[in-house]
């Protein structure tokens, strides 16, 4: 008898663009103890937007884009862009932007007299914050380039920043389905104009990082 064929499952290429920051404190807010494990937290979503899209496909998972600033004039920060630089970015799939914030332009003002307040009046530090600046526009080009190179069929797009809307809206015009992972209620605009959405904090304990037990 000749042999039998192998079925050929239909795949999906993912691609998962996560906001770091903004997805750090949506996190934090669902659960404040909970700490991310990055090598799987991209697998993770790829499969969970896959099922959204058709459960009968499988997923082919392209690899997780990484977005984040960090002030140089903090030691904290200065370690988290160690740490992302050099344990992030070495995990499989992962590619991480991560960028120095900016000074803002303008001290803060009295509520009372709206006076600027450029330095501190008791040590005399530069009272103005600082901003990110150009992290949401990174992670909208690398979403468009990459479509346009054919490098992925649905991304996932981890922000609730509703400044991405035209960017979901533009990827379906090319028909790639961008699945919102999302912490609602937040960001209920953007999740209203993707193709679909998967809810990251209900998905947590597939992705949650623990320590390896020792062994005696």
């Amino acid at each position: 008898m000749p042999a039998e064929t192998p079925v050929q499952v239909p795949r999906n290429r993912v691609r998962v663009f996560v906001d770091f920051w903004n997805y750090t404190l949506s996190m934090q807010n669902a659960d404040s103890a909970f700490r991310t494990d990055w090598a799987r937290l991209g697998p993770v979503l790829a499969r969970a937007a896959t099922k959204v899209v058709d459960a009968a496909t499988a997923s082919e998972y392209q690899g997780l884009n990484f977005y984040g600033s960090h002030d140089p004039t903090s030691e904290a920060d200065r370690r988290l862009h160690r740490w992302a630089t050099t344990v992030v970015d070495t995990f499989p799939g992962v590619s991480v932007s991560i960028v120095p914030r900016q000074r803002k332009r303008s001290p803060p003002v009295c509520p009372t007299c709206h006076s600027a307040i450029a330095q501190c009046p008791a040590c005399g530090a530069d009272m103005r914050g600082t901003e990110e600046k150009g992290v949401d526009v990174r992670m909208a080009t690398d979403m468009i380039s990459l479509a346009w190179a054919d490098n992925y069929d649905i991304a996932v797009l981890v922000s609730s920043d509703r400044d991405f809307v035209p960017v979901a809206e533009f990827l379906e015009t090319r028909g790639i389905k961008v699945i919102h992972g999302a912490f609602p209620p937040r960001g209920a605009q953007l999740t209203a104009r993707c193709w679909g959405s998967v809810n990251v904090a209900r998905l947590r304990e597939e992705f949650r990082f623990t320590r390896p037990m020792r062994s005696n």
